[in-house]
Parts: structure tokens; sequence; C-alpha cells
């Protein structure tokens, strides 16, 4: 195929997934469960560059999504976002069949020969082609153990959506330390280069006493083992002070603060015990650590009630410019009485679409695959939702440990186990977290691979099965597109 122009190929791949918004895998409400550290195996040729005669041949599944006059955007279950300029496109057309790079070279006379190499090296890098004849793989090995401490019960808010009871009990430094000396354990026993703590409730920040002794004891248990040590404190934001922001810094933990919308969106779902609303306190904790140095992620639980000012809040979040989540509702035995928080396709479709619009308008720099639409995590492809079974451990206070927080009474192992993440996996009573290619419904989806079917306790309370795609697949399906859209005028816009 000869070139239609003489525009040097142009493509924009983010490929720094790192700046998806911490919120995408650190919320309360029981949204969220762990981290996903989804490793594609890649050949050594798209490591570097491509040889002359290496041959690449496209990868099956691409869409194409036209952007505007100049550029269209190229996705598939099978590798990277990539918005590339029509001469990118028309190079991507060529390797419908094999293709080496002496081969291209004769085709784009006009174009120098390094520009093209670089070209084709950012259509590999992007998983856009692959090597003849070599094998797709998707081989989710982690690097990350992800442990959710539950420190406290106890909370200062009664929010309508919270599956916990909220009774008066803590987690003791005891119990905590070895909670953290069980999760290095295993983390040793399975080769795992890194250990996420999540600090929760409750309301967590009841506690900064409790969350300073155990961190800096995490800290040293990461100093002993050579395992790399991040942490997050998930909070509702009321208790936030300049104190408290300053010993978050001094331990270098994240903060995460759940916020639902502005004035009576929030307080329609997150109230105090007395019945008053929560957010202008939430407002002044978030405004707080920004002017004392420390930016809060935001997760926000998407309901029917407060779907309708999603694009209010949004304008806010990103004024500040804030990382956020968009994160759906899971009803549970406390909230189940609660009608108006379910979702309603068409209300939540509405009020989503609506929200994107204001983000149309305010495109961040940061990439918002991971942050928009629940648990599907657009960055890279994956197996699995979220790593309840798999690589992630739930410690409740008395150093019980769960698979997922929402069940936190259903105990499978404690923190006397030499390694619980091993119990943890071979569990087959509870809650299971099944590859996206055991969900009926999910294995010929071409958004497999980034949605994985959603949250498996979501989907077996709606139809008491976990190998089926979830209740919300259509509200995912109308928004995935509209979410793909947006990454690509990002990547424009700031190219």
């Amino acid at each position: 195929m000869l070139s239609q122009t003489l525009e040097p190929p142009k493509i924009l791949v983010s490929l720094d997934t790192n700046n998806t918004a911490t919120g995408q895998c650190d919320c309360d409400g029981g949204d969220c469960a762990c981290d996903l550290s989804p490793v594609v195996a890649l050949p050594s040729e798209i490591k570097s560059s491509p040889a002359m005669f290496d041959k690449f041949v496209r990868v099956p599944n691409s869409q194409i999504m036209n952007l505007d006059d100049s550029y269209s955007i190229c996705y598939g279950s099978h590798h990277q976002l990539a918005v590339l300029n029509k001469s990118a496109l028309n190079l991507l057309a060529n390797f419908t069949n094999p293709h080496n790079l002496k081969d291209i070279a004769l085709d784009y006379p006009d174009i120098e020969f390094i520009t093209l190499q670089q070209a084709i090296q950012k259509l590999s890098q992007a998983r856009l082609i692959i090597p003849e004849n070599y094998s797709w793989q998707l081989n989710e090995i982690p690097d990350t153990l992800t442990a959710w401490l539950h420190i406290t019960d106890r909370c200062n808010l009664r929010c309508d959506y919270c599956y916990l009871p909220h009774l008066p009990t803590d987690m003791s430094p005891d119990i905590g330390k070895a909670a953290i000396e069980s999760t290095f354990r295993s983390a040793t026993l399975n080769n795992y280069r890194r250990v996420r703590l999540k600090y929760a409730g409750g309301e967590a920040l009841l506690c900064p006493t409790l969350i300073q002794h155990l961190h800096l004891y995490a800290q040293y248990l990461s100093q002993e083992t050579d395992i790399a040590l991040d942490g997050i404190v998930l909070s509702n934001g009321t208790l936030i002070t300049p104190e408290i922001v300053e010993m978050l810094q001094k331990l270098n933990l994240r903060l995460m603060i759940s916020l639902d919308g502005l004035s009576h969106f929030h307080d329609s779902q997150r109230c105090y015990a007395s019945g008053k609303g929560s957010f202008s306190d939430v407002e002044r904790g978030i405004k707080t650590a920004l002017q004392n140095g420390l930016t809060p992620d935001i997760s926000v639980t998407v309901s029917g009630r407060n779907a309708a000012g999603l694009p209010a809040l949004m304008a806010w979040i990103l004024e500040y410019n804030l990382p956020f989540s968009l994160n759906f509702y899971r009803e549970n035995e406390l909230s189940a009485n609660y009608q108006d928080l379910h979702l309603e396709e068409s209300q939540i479709i509405e009020g989503m679409l609506a929200a994107f619009k204001v983000i149309e308008s305010q495109l961040p720099h940061r990439s918002l695959l991971g942050s928009l639409i629940d648990r599907a995590n657009l960055s890279s492809p994956h197996k699995r939702t979220c790593g309840v079974g798999q690589s992630y451990l739930v410690f409740n206070d008395k150093g019980q440990i769960a698979k997922c927080q929402m069940q936190l009474h259903k105990t499978v192992s404690s923190i006397d186990n030499p390694d619980p993440l091993n119990v943890i996996r071979q569990d087959k009573a509870g809650i299971q977290n099944l590859s996206v290619e055991e969900k009926e419904g999910c294995r010929t989806c071409e958004w497999k691979y980034w949605c994985t079917g959603g949250c498996p306790l979501a989907t077996f309370k709606a139809t008491g099965r976990y190998d089926i795609q979830s209740p919300n697949c259509n509200i995912y399906k109308a928004l995935y597109p509209e979410a793909v859209r947006l990454e690509g005028l990002r990547l424009i816009k700031y190219s």
C-alpha cells in the first residue's frame, strides 16, 4: 500500500498507567477490593526497536473510532488504546498481512527510515502489531499483595449504603502488627515485590495513633524484607486537620476521601449519626489537605439517588485537579431497603454521560482509563475484576482474615497461619472471583479483558451465580465507547 500523505505517522499511546487515579482501587463503601497488576506476556521483539527482517502482523479484534478529521483511536481487548493520525492508520493497515520494516520502507519512500522504524516500534509497544506467529497471552502475575486492615468499626457517619454495623470495636496494636507480619510473610513466600496496606474502617482517622504505630512497623518490615511498601488511608474526610495531613505526609501515606456529590447530593447518602449532612465538613477536609500540600484521591459512589448531581461534582473535582474514580453502588443487607439507591439503567447512563460531557470540556492531564466506569480498568487488559481470592487479604479487628471487606464476617484464615494467602486462594466456599473467560455472556464480548464481568459479589447477589455477566452489563456497554473517546481526546490535547 503506497503512502497517501507525506505527513509522518503519529501514534499517541497512554502507556504510563501509573497515572491512573488511585481511587480506582482504593475506595470504601465496598466498591473496591484490590490492586490490579496484570502482566501481559510480551516477546522480546516488542521491547526493542524492530529489526529489518522481523515480520509483524496486526492483532485481531481491533476497533477504529474517528475522533476528528485528523485522528482516530484504535482500541481492542488485546492491546493498549492508541490515537493514530491518518498516516499512522495507513501504516497500521499494511500489517493486515505480515510485513517487515524493509517491506514497509519501500512503500513509504518519502518518509525517513528512522521515522518509520520509530512508528513501527510505537505500534508494537501499544500491541497493535505483534511478531508473526506469536501467540498472544495474558498472564496475570501481580507484583503487589494488598491488605485491607479494618482498624476500627467505629464511624461518625451513617451512610445509607454502608455494609458495616459500626460496633464500638478497634483493632489492637498487637493484632495490627501481627496482621502486617502476616501480609509480609505471604508476600515473601509468594514472591511479591510490593505490599499495599489500606487502613480502613469505619472511619480510620478515629485512630490516627494506631495508623502511625502500624505504618512505622510496616516500613521497618519493608526494609527488612526488601519488599516495597505503599499505604493509603480510607476516610470520609470529616476529620482532616493540618496535624493529620502532616502525619500522613511524614509516613508517606496517601489519602482517599469519599465524596458523592455537592451539597444535598452528598448529604442524601452520607450523613452523621444525628442525621446532619456531612458535605460541608468533607469539603473543608479536602481543602485542608490541599492547602497543606496533600492531594487526596476522591472516590464517588454512584447510585440512583445522586446520579443527577454527577455533572456538578465533576466540574468541582476538575476545578481542583483531583484524581477521582466513579464507582457503582453495591447493594448489601443493610442497604437493601433503600430502593432509590438502585442502579436503574437509563438513569445511571444519563447521569454518567452528562458527567462525561463535563470532563470533555475540562480534560485533565492524568489518564482516566481506570477511573471512569466502576470496576472497569481500560488501561490494560486483565482477566479478573479485582484481587479477591488471588492477591488480597482482609483483616478484621480480631485478626481473622476474609476474602473481601464486604464479607468481613466470612473469615477463612487468621494471622497465625504461616501463609494465609494460600488459604485464601484454595477456598472454594466463599466468594469466587472467576476469570472473565469462565463467565457466561462475557466470553465473546469485545470488552471482556477490560470489564472482566464486573464485581463478582454484586453479580452473585443479583443472579446467585459467579459464572455469569454483571447485572450492570448494559450500563457498562453504553459507557465504554464514550470513555474510550474521552481518552483519545485527552491524548490529542496533551500531545
